[in-house]
C-alpha cells in the first residue's frame, strides 16, 4: 500500500461489549470535527454502526454488501450521514451471508481491499483522509477483509480483566493476517474504554496494558458515561447527542490525538 493520503483503520477487537462499535462511531465523528474527511464503514451484520448514526439499514439504497459481494462501487454505495465531512458505508442483514457467498470466490479475502483502492488513488479535493471499518466482534471472512484492506488496527479494549484475554486472541489475528495477507498491517494503537476512576480494577488494568504495550496506548482514555450509552437510541453520536459531556471531550481528545501520530508517522516516512 502506498502512502496516498489516506488512511485505514480497521476498530477490531474478537471480544464483544468492549465499546468498538461506539469508537468507531464517534471518533469517526470526532475526526470530521477536527477536519478530516471520514468514511466509517459498518461490516459488523448487527449494523449498529449504521442505526447508531440515524441510518436505516438496506433498503434501495447500496450497502457494504454490495460493494463486498458484488463489486458495486464505494464512492456509489456511501451515503452522507447528517454530520459534515462523515460518510457511512452502511450494512444490511444480507453481510451475515456473505462469507457462505464468497466462500468460493477469488480473492475472496481481498475484496474490500479492491474496493477501497479507488479512494486510495483520488487525491482531489473532498478526498477522504480516514476510513474507519467497524468490524464484527469475531474472527470471520468480514474480519479479515477489513484487516487485509487496513494499514493498521485501532484497538478498543475495556477497563476489565477478560478484556486482556480477547487481547491475546487480536494480536494472534494480526499476526496471521501479516504473515499471510497484509505484511504492512500495523497496530495504531489501544483505546482504553469504559474507564471508571473510582474503580482500582480499571487503573490496574490500564496500568498493566501500558507496560506491555508502551506508547501503542493512546494516552485518552474513554470514560464510562451514561450518555455515550444514551447516544445510539437516539439514532445520534454523543458529540451531537451531549457535545459538553465527559465522553465527547474524550472522543474529541482521542481524534486529535490519532490524527498527531498519523502526522508524526508521517514525518519519519518522508525523513
Amino acid at each position: 500500500m502506498s502512502d496516498s493520503g489516506l488512511r485505514v483503520l480497521s476498530v477490531s477487537n474478537q471480544k464483544g461489549g468492549v465499546g468498538k462499535t461506539t469508537t468507531a462511531i464517534n471518533l469517526g465523528t470526532a475526526l470530521a470535527a477536527v477536519g478530516e474527511r471520514v468514511l466509517l464503514i459498518d461490516l459488523d451484520p448487527q449494523g449498529n454502526a449504521s442505526t447508531g448514526l440515524g441510518m436505516s439499514r438496506g433498503g434501495a439504497q447500496s450497502t457494504v454488501y454490495d460493494v463486498v459481494v458484488n463489486g458495486a462501487a464505494i464512492a456509489e454505495a456511501a451515503r452522507p450521514t447528517a454530520l459534515p465531512g462523515l460518510d457511512l458505508l452502511g450494512c444490511d442483514p444480507d453481510l451475515s451471508g456473505a462469507e457462505i457467498e464468497l466462500a468460493a470466490s477469488p480473492r475472496r479475502s481481498f475484496r474490500l481491499r479492491d474496493a477501497l483502492q479507488p479512494l486510495r488513488d483520488d487525491r482531489g479535493p473532498g478526498a477522504y483522509t480516514y476510513v474507519l471499518i467497524d468490524c464484527p466482534p469475531s474472527l470471520n471472512l468480514l474480519t479479515v477483509n477489513a484487516m487485509t484492506a487496513a494499514d493498521a488496527v485501532l484497538v478498543p479494549l475495556q477497563c476489565e480483566f477478560f478484556a486482556l484475554e480477547g487481547l491475546t486472541q487480536l494480536m494472534r489475528t494480526v499476526e496471521l493476517v501479516r504473515g499471510s495477507l497484509n505484511p504492512r498491517l500495523e497496530i495504531q494503537g489501544l483505546v482504553l474504554t469504559m474507564y471508571d476512576r473510582r474503580n482500582r480494577l480499571s487503573d490496574q488494568v490500564a496500568a498493566d496494558v501500558r507496560a506491555h504495550f508502551g506508547d501503542k496506548v493512546y494516552q485518552t482514555m474513554i470514560p464510562r458515561n451514561v450518555r455515550v450509552s444514551e447516544a445510539p437510541s437516539f439514532g445520534k453520536p454523543v458529540l451531537v447527542y451531549d457535545l459538553k459531556c465527559a465522553g465527547s471531550r474524550a472522543y474529541l481528545d482521542l481524534a486529535r490525538e490519532v490524527v498527531g501520530r498519523e502526522r508524526a508517522r508521517r514525518a519519519v516516512v518522508a525523513a
